[in-house]
């Protein structure tokens, strides 16, 4: 191979190395967003966790409205959560990296103490299905598009 193939070779790997925005370590700080955040919602510490994966200008998106959510209104969520369903869990089935993008398909489970957007359920659990769409910039999850099922959770707490 001559000097100039050589080079030509070695910027091509470059080039391509350089697309790949996401690092080796971008899909555990996705699924530490589920174990260590999501998961822990009654942790003393949700602010200092939350703090370690989402960067502080992240938004939650769940809808078009316009009004999307801030790590800190985010974190006060979580709290209220916390209160109502204390074994909120959090479970990835399938993760799929595109880029810098995770889409995460999870269930999520739990036994609210008390009604849940006006349903008491009675002390009954539920298991829903969410879909998430993270992108993570230096380290960090910048931008979280999602969507729950909690229609189906309302069926489930409602179903006597």
């Amino acid at each position: 191979m001559s000097p100039s193939t050589k080079l030509f070779a070695i910027i091509a790997a470059l080039t391509i190395a350089a697309a790949s925005p996401a690092a080796a370590d971008d899909r555990q700080i996705v699924e530490s967003f589920y174990a260590n955040v999501l998961s822990s919602v009654t942790a003393p510490d949700i602010a200092d966790r939350a703090a370690k994966v989402l960067a502080p200008n992240w938004e939650s998106i769940g809808d078009y409205s316009g009004k999307n959510k801030t790590r800190a209104q985010f974190i006060a969520q979580l709290a209220g959560f916390g209160k109502l369903i204390p074994n909120l869990k959090w479970m990835p089935q399938e993760i799929i990296r595109e880029g810098n993008r995770y889409v995460v398909r999870s269930r999520f489970t739990g036994t609210p103490k008390g009604p849940l957007f006006g349903v008491d359920g009675g002390g009954k659990s539920f298991d829903a299905m969410s879909i998430d769409i993270h992108t993570v910039e230096n380290g960090m999850i910048v931008k979280t598009h999602h969507v729950e099922d909690w229609a189906s959770v309302l069926r489930q707490l409602g179903n006597k």
